[in-house]
């Protein structure tokens, strides 16, 4: 079964009101823009193909704004939730997002996933080292986070026993510096920092999967390193990554 990749970041307790939210959602958006043509366009989602297709919006602090004061978007007392997609009718050719923000809940994390193109030259230019850097990038900017991952649910599951989001590597991983200091790491891991928030670790430039014994193992090698630094810990109890 061939495997689908997703971007996510998590972030524990930060109570934030709707304009805070706005302008981190508006920043977020702005910069996946620039990652790929196929974040250059943003609908509602609906219940019907139909009806999404008539939601298309323009994603700007007022527009969040009128998302965040509807009920429909609101956690309960504090926090919202969004989700929004490409408008790419071919099944795996688009991307859809997530996002659970605001939120101070010792319960669940607040987290922006972000579902990555799985078939045709989308999949292609998107699921490349340069292109998910910039996507991990345009997350830990906008959203400053504990924890980001780029991984397969296939990979996910098979480094981690029960997916909480941080305890875990991808292919490629970011902790914040707030966590540590990442320690040397095997060949052919990189580390960049991203500007003054924390680091990104790059398993390889080649994709990782887990039907590839070669690229788990590393993954394995790469996850115990961290988790001995105490790298790698839940964003919060009991909430998978996914």
């Amino acid at each position: 079964m061939k495997e689908t990749y997703f971007a996510g970041t998590y972030w524990a307790c930060r109570k934030e009101s709707a304009e805070q939210s706005s302008r981190r959602a508006e920043a977020f958006f702005r910069h996946l823009s620039s990652c790929d043509s196929i974040y250059a366009r943003w609908f509602e989602q609906a219940g019907s193909l139909k009806k999404a297709l008539q939601l298309q919006f323009e994603p700007t602090f007022e527009a969040f704004m009128r998302f965040f004061k509807k009920k429909a978007y609101q956690n309960g007392p504090d926090g919202f939730s969004f989700s929004a997609w490409t408008g790419h009718e071919e099944d795996g050719h688009g991307g859809m997002m997530s996002l659970t923000c605001g939120s101070c809940s010792n319960f669940y994390s607040n987290a922006c996933l972000l579902y990555l193109p799985s078939a045709g030259s989308e999949e292609e230019r998107v699921l490349t080292v340069s292109v998910l850097a910039e996507v991990l990038r345009a997350m830990v900017l906008a959203w400053e986070p504990d924890w980001c991952v780029v991984t397969s649910a296939a990979l996910r599951d098979t480094l981690s026993e029960n997916g909480h989001a941080g305890t875990f590597v991808g292919w490629l991983t970011y902790v914040s510096r707030s966590r540590g200091a990442v320690p040397p790491l095997p060949e052919p891991v990189r580390v960049q920092p991203v500007e003054d928030k924390g680091t990104l670790v790059l398993l390889s430039p080649e994709r990782i999967t887990a039907s590839n014994p070669e690229h788990v193992a590393l993954a394995r090698r790469v996850q115990d390193a961290l988790f001995a630094e105490g790298l790698l810990n839940p964003v919060v109890s009991g909430r998978p990554a996914t």
